[in-house]
């Protein structure tokens, strides 16, 4: 049955040319060029006579080609629906007999390429067959619908919100909330990359799968800044500042480098064992030398975060993804366009993104004593990704001095407000050591998991 001369049938007999606009039908759905130029003609001579549709004689006149047929029982939902379906099952022919072929022979030493293309084609294809019935959502016929959402809120199950480690984020933003992406940004070997991974750990201390892109740093890197971190949490050693005990974790750099003393090794392999006991939640690392981890778009991390589950999603840095194309074919626009879909990702999957990305170099200024002073990174400063300040709902600027032991956070911009608020930090990375001056201390003997 061909669905295309039933809905313009219909259009033509209901005097109904809008129709066509509400279930976005145009002439790459029809299968004839009769269909497509009685499609055109109806919405021409719509424009032109005030929304009303031609009739069947002129309809007849100026598209020869074309034969209605009349006394279309079924409804515009019904026949939009057969409609694209039959459209996408064309198009997914034509892809076969045309495309494919010569995909296929140029895949044989990298066939990830082609099932990653065939996955975007037909992702493409899906979302095509989509039809909506309504536009938004009505504020008197859709109560119900508010209902059931404000209950699964209720219950916790449309959205979260993940407390920050740094009390001074909660206080002002009350926490991360899903759908949304947050930026955190710094100067170059300025902590960026530490506070981000705290706050990972943190919301997998909550209960959350965390997903990270590590695409700057080895995952076993990555790993030795998580479990140090975690030891640091329950104390498992001490660290030093300015004649101040700390409690602390594992030295990142023997746990690096495979040379922790006998005493600290036994207590570290102890102490990976009992990681289920210690994490509610769960991070799973994609790093820089998987192997398989060559294709870094957007549609490669939507499948990673369905694969996983995840809750949180750490992109490091956001410019190492591989950017969607610029149609704009303005300057930066490949940056703005993955921003832009990265955010409609976070909405889609109900995730909390952090992206990093870095600040713009500048001359450094000398304290006095000749420390160098900390000062946080301006909204201006972003650097290579400036469409994130619009699609963030935060922005969080990190200056840390890890010699010294000290840094700052700051909140330049909120969506729910905020900006301008920061903390000092304790920063000793190596020990698994950041946290916010004045925050809760927490205690542990010494290898006492």
């Amino acid at each position: 049955m061909n669905y295309g001369v039933l809905m313009l049938s219909k259009v033509i007999e209901q005097n109904d040319p809008n129709a066509l606009l509400r279930f976005n039908i145009t002439a790459e759905d029809l299968p004839t060029e009769g269909e497509r130029k009685a499609l055109r003609y109806i919405t021409d001579y719509s424009e032109k006579h005030g929304g009303q549709a031609p009739t069947a004689e002129m309809v007849a006149n100026e598209v020869p080609d074309f034969q209605p047929d009349f006394n279309i029982e079924a409804n515009y939902d019904y026949l939009a629906e057969k409609l694209r379906k039959q459209a996408a099952l064309r198009e997914f022919v034509d892809i076969a007999e045309k495309e494919l072929p010569e995909r296929f022979s140029q895949a044989q030493d990298n066939p990830e390429e082609l099932f990653s293309w065939l996955t975007e084609k037909v992702e493409s294809l899906k979302i095509r067959t989509n039809v909506r019935s309504s536009v938004g959502t009505d504020i008197k016929k859709d109560i119900d619908k508010f209902k059931a959402e404000y209950e699964n809120r209720k219950a916790g199950e449309s959205f979260r919100i993940w407390r920050s480690k740094f009390d001074f984020i909660n206080r002002a933003m009350g926490g991360y909330v899903s759908s949304n992406v947050y930026v955190i940004y710094g100067k170059p070997g300025r902590g960026k990359s530490a506070i981000a991974l705290e706050e990972a750990i943190n919301c997998a201390m909550q209960g959350a799968n965390v997903l990270i892109w590590s695409m700057e740093m080895g995952w076993y890197e990555v790993l030795v800044r998580l479990y140090v971190s975690i030891s640091a949490s329950i104390g498992v050693t001490k660290a030093n500042l300015d004649g101040v005990d700390i409690e602390a974790g594992f030295n990142s750099r023997d746990v690096r480098q495979g040379k922790l003393s006998d005493e600290f090794e036994a207590g570290f392999m102890e102490f990976l064992d009992k990681m289920n006991e210690l994490i509610p939640g769960n991070i799973i690392v994609r790093a820089v030398d998987d192997e398989d981890f060559g294709s870094r778009k957007l549609r490669d991390l939507k499948a990673d975060i369905l694969e996983t589950k995840a809750d949180v999603v750490l992109i490091d840095p956001f410019y190492y993804l591989d950017y969607e194309k610029n149609t704009s074919k303005t300057a930066g626009g490949d940056a703005a366009e993955t921003s832009k879909k990265l955010r409609r990702l976070a909405g889609q999957t109900k995730t909390t993104v952090f992206a990093l990305t870095q600040a713009d170099e500048e001359d450094e200024k000398a304290g006095e004593d000749g420390s160098r002073e900390l000062k946080l990174p301006q909204r201006k400063d972003v650097k290579k990704t400036k469409a994130l300040l619009e699609d963030a709902a935060l922005l969080i600027a990190v200056d840390t001095n890890a010699e010294e032991g000290r840094g700052l956070i700051g909140l330049n911009k909120g969506r729910d407000g905020g900006e301008g608020q920061r903390a000092e930090i304790v920063y000793l990375p190596q020990f698994g050591v950041i946290k916010q001056l004045g925050g809760a201390e927490g205690s542990a003997d010494q290898f006492d998991f």
